[in-house]
């Protein structure tokens, strides 16, 4: 299948990011948000990353024109036309169900239907389509324009020829991609989110401050940055739904969120979107 046209449901963080970076691959891109508001800040972050890669020497003229034609949408019919759809919405299986269902209602039958989701079960997302062999989960890293990896998980029926359509679509995106199964959490997260939720631990036992622990794992494990700060950047409230989903789906309690990651969450300290987490944002 040649993929020409795709289209992104979401203009969030990871949804403008992908919009971008399929724009500048050469794809024509259309960006869905059902919230006008949520369009037109993620129209201005794409602006933003342009301007400034450009200005960098990262990307030429084309691709900078090529961004800057990304079409939005606050209606869902406008991916009818695309060749395949990636889903970049909140991290609810309900609401991804139906955005789902609705796109197997108006998308050709040959499109493929990707979510980038970061751990729920792309079985159980397919489930509501007439096409589960179409259905495939191309979890993306953030900053989607720089991180080089795309996650590919296989649902239980994902076919081989989505596969590889897929995974030829991540190479021409100028990624790294890496199947994984369909198990929660998928590799990236089944690893990390215990990880970062260990450290939240070790913050609320006093054994060390925000400061100490990331220290530690940037200087003594040569991470690029500490857990408690890239917890900060993904979102306390994603790092929560994360690790309710590995609880819930593999049954341990080795994956019981930290009580202070729910407080915090609760608190509205989510992170660097919401100007405080485990450290402060200003502006």
């Amino acid at each position: 299948m040649i993929i020409k046209k795709i289209a992104v449901i979401g203009a969030g963080t990871m949804g403008n990011g992908i919009a971008q970076l399929s724009a500048t691959s050469g794809y024509q891109v259309t960006m869905i948000d059902v919230l006008p508001e949520a369009l037109e800040r993620g129209q201005a972050t794409i602006s933003r990353s342009i301007a400034k890669l450009h200005g960098k020497g990262r990307i030429g003229d084309e691709q900078k024109a090529a961004a800057e034609a990304i079409e939005a949408s606050t209606e869902l019919a406008a991916a009818a036309d695309a060749d395949i759809v990636i889903e970049a919405i909140l991290e609810k299986l309900a609401v991804k169900r139906d955005v789902f269902a609705e796109l197997d209602r108006i998308t050709r039958p040959d499109v493929i239907l990707a979510t980038n989701t970061s751990s729920i079960s792309i079985t159980e997302i397919a489930a509501c389509t007439s096409r589960p062999d179409k259905v495939v989960g191309m979890h993306f890293m953030n900053p989607v324009p720089l991180m080089k990896l795309i996650e590919v998980i296989r649902g239980l029926v994902t076919s081989d020829e989505t596969m590889a359509t897929v995974v030829g679509l991540s190479e021409a995106l100028g990624k790294t991609p890496v199947e994984a199964k369909d198990y929660p959490g998928f590799i990236s997260n089944r690893i990390l989110c215990p990880m970062i939720n260990e450290a939240i631990y070790a913050l609320m036992e006093g054994v060390g401050e925000a400061e100490a622990i990331d220290t530690v794992m940037k200087l003594g494990m040569n991470h690029p940055m500490g857990p408690l700060m890239l917890a900060d950047l993904i979102g306390l409230d994603v790092v929560l739904l994360v690790m309710e989903v590995l609880q819930a789906g593999l049954g341990d309690d080795k994956y019981r969120p930290c009580p202070l990651l729910r407080k915090m969450v609760a608190a509205g300290h989510l992170g660097r979107k919401a100007g405080r987490g485990f450290y402060e944002y200003p502006g």
